[in-house]
């Protein structure tokens, strides 16, 4: 159902049982699967993809030109996975030439006030906390957590299941499976509740801790720390992942506190 009161360009492409309310804006260079409900006074700019089942609240703006005084109005995208919902002013923006689109995975939370910027890629099942922000070209790997007021540098990188307490400054990158906080930003140890809540079994939760106290507790440089895992520890899923993680991180990683 479309409302006519809202406005949707003829040439935009509008899915089965999409619910358009009162006073929302779709622009022209725009896709929005079904089942998929646009709130009112929310906006759809140009190259906006929103994938089925997604919900945009009031305020919301999806696909906004890039913040960023390099842009120079190329065509690019802002791309929004399936069951994703933007809350209350949430703004996704697109991308720039640096990559061309901008992501946001299936089954995400972008709670009110949160801003993604040009060119990241947010991956799947990411809850980002209300007036968190990521500058331009962060990754947000899966079941991120970035808790209220969270401030994101750009080109950072944020491992899968990370948990980031409220208010915290990534201006490095956070290795996955930890728990970070404290200013400056730091590891506090392994995020035991959402691995357990995401079906880990305590051997393998074990493992991934052991590996993280080798890095961060045996006294060893980065380099020494990640042969030793290398060398100590079967090859395994986590494990490759961790080492993978961090040895191509540019920004380098979060220190413990």
């Amino acid at each position: 159902m479309i409302s006519n009161l809202a406005f949707v360009h003829p040439e935009a492409k509008i899915g089965k049982n999409v619910v358009v309310e009162p006073f929302a804006y779709i622009a022209g260079n725009v896709t929005i699967d079904e089942g998929t409900w646009i709130g009112p006074n929310a906006t759809i700019f140009d190259g906006a993809r929103i994938g089925k089942n997604c919900r945009i609240f009031p305020s919301a703006v999806i696909s906004g030109i890039p913040q960023d005084l390099k842009f120079r109005g190329e065509e690019s995208t802002a791309e929004l996975g399936d069951n994703t919902t933007v809350r209350e002013c949430g703004t996704v923006n697109r991308g720039t030439a640096a990559v061309g689109r901008t992501i946001v995975g299936n089954n995400c939370l972008l709670m009110a006030y949160s801003h993604v910027g040009h060119d990241c890629a947010i991956q799947n099942n990411v809850i980002i906390g209300n007036s968190t922000a990521l500058a331009g070209e962060v990754d947000v790997d899966d079941w991120a957590i970035l808790s209220a007021g969270t401030m994101v540098h750009q080109f950072s990188h944020i491992g899968a299941h990370v948990m980031i307490g409220g208010g915290g400054k990534v201006r490095t990158d956070v290795p996955p499976f930890i728990k970070a906080d404290r200013d400056p930003l730091s590891y506090l140890g392994l995020n035991t509740v959402g691995l357990t809540r995401r079906g880990f079994e305590k051997e393998r939760i074990d493992e991934i801790h052991e590996i993280y106290r080798a890095i961060y507790q045996k006294g060893m440089n980065i380099s020494q720390a990640l042969d030793f895992v290398e060398k100590e520890f079967k090859a395994s899923t986590d494990r490759d992942y961790i080492l993978g993680f961090i040895r191509k991180s540019e920004r380098g990683i979060i220190r413990a506190r």
